[in-house]
């Protein structure tokens, strides 16, 4: 099953490193580096899953995910972060996200996860 995946991450070598694998298995993907790109770019065109940095410049991951989901509910959206996910009052900023995943990620486990949030979404068949 082929997917349209939009990849926002600031760590250039790593989104693009991630963008080739998931090519190579027959997805179609876009990548930016920063989150105004991805609202950008959803213009254009909306992915059947996004997977976004928690900490970008300029637009943080938690900007763009509050912002795709009020435009976007039924979008999944991973997220991506090497911070904690939970902030000092307890509270989860990532709430809305389809899953939160701490980097470094092995590849299989993100590519697990962009499958169950396609075949959450209704997007693809199983």
């Amino acid at each position: 099953m082929a997917l349209h995946i939009l990849l926002a991450d600031d760590e250039r070598e790593f989104v693009e490193t991630l963008a080739e694998r998931l090519g190579l298995r027959g997805h179609h993907v876009r990548v930016v580096y920063d989150g105004l790109s991805a609202l950008a770019e959803m213009e254009k065109e909306l992915p059947q899953v996004m997977v976004i940095d928690w900490m970008m410049p300029g637009l943080s991951g938690e900007e763009v995910l509050r912002k795709v989901k009020a435009a976007h509910p039924g979008l999944p959206v991973i997220v991506l972060t090497g911070h904690q996910a939970v902030d000092d009052n307890g509270q989860d900023p990532v709430a809305g996200a389809f899953m939160c995943l701490t980097k470094p990620v092995a590849f299989a486990t993100l590519l697990d996860a962009i499958t169950a949030a396609a075949l959450s979404s209704g997007e693809v068949r199983s």
